[in-house]
């Protein structure tokens, strides 16, 4: 079964997939993290001339694959990055997503910030997964991103997930909306159809 679940997920366009209702704030958070192929950290910085100042970067993330995942995003990290460095000293973070890198926004002409364009910041922290979610972990990421397969062993590289304090959502006019983890985790992001 999770054989089938992986190539479906690579043979199904994002757009397949229908943006749930924006009334339903927690199914647009879910639905935008699993469309998601990358995120914009948001760290406190620990390098000179920066020190204290937040500091964006990109990084890959899965959180399983496309119209299957949980809600959790996956990091692949090496304590070589700058910013896996401030989240040695601050493991506090933010994580940006938005379905301007999908077709979705493109698709209906909207622009990257405009609030239709739906987009989410999750907060909390950057943890370490081993075991059991480790190995989910390396599934979700290189399923969806296959080169991180031969990126060099001699970085170190850790598997590492975002553990969620907060959901915000920017998905209609209005302003901000949030989330708590709860109601998160306990939305389906895609309809089941029977």
């Amino acid at each position: 079964m999770q054989l089938v679940v992986f190539l479906f997920s690579l043979v199904v366009p994002c757009n397949f997939y229908r943006i749930p209702p924006h009334e339903e704030v927690a199914r647009v958070a879910r639905f935008v993290a699993n469309q998601c192929n990358w995120a914009s950290m948001a760290t406190i910085s620990t390098h000179e001339p920066v020190k204290g100042q937040p500091f964006s970067n990109a990084f890959s993330i899965s959180d399983g694959p496309v119209g299957f995942g949980k809600g959790v995003p996956y990091m692949y990290l090496t304590h070589m990055e700058i910013s896996v460095q401030d989240l040695e000293v601050n493991p506090q973070a933010s994580l940006s997503m938005s379905l301007a890198q999908t077709d979705f926004c493109k698709n209906q002409g909207y622009d990257p910030q405009s609030p239709l364009c739906a987009h989410i910041i999750l907060s909390g922290s950057v943890v370490e997964v081993n075991g059991t979610e480790g190995v989910f972990a390396k599934k979700a990421l290189f399923s969806r991103h296959p080169e991180m397969v031969d990126w060099p062993t001699d970085h170190n590289w850790f598997f590492a997930k975002m553990n969620i304090t907060k959901v915000w959502v920017l998905d209609y006019f209005g302003g901000v909306k949030t989330v708590t983890p709860d109601e998160y985790f306990q939305a389906t992001p895609y309809k089941k159809h029977h």
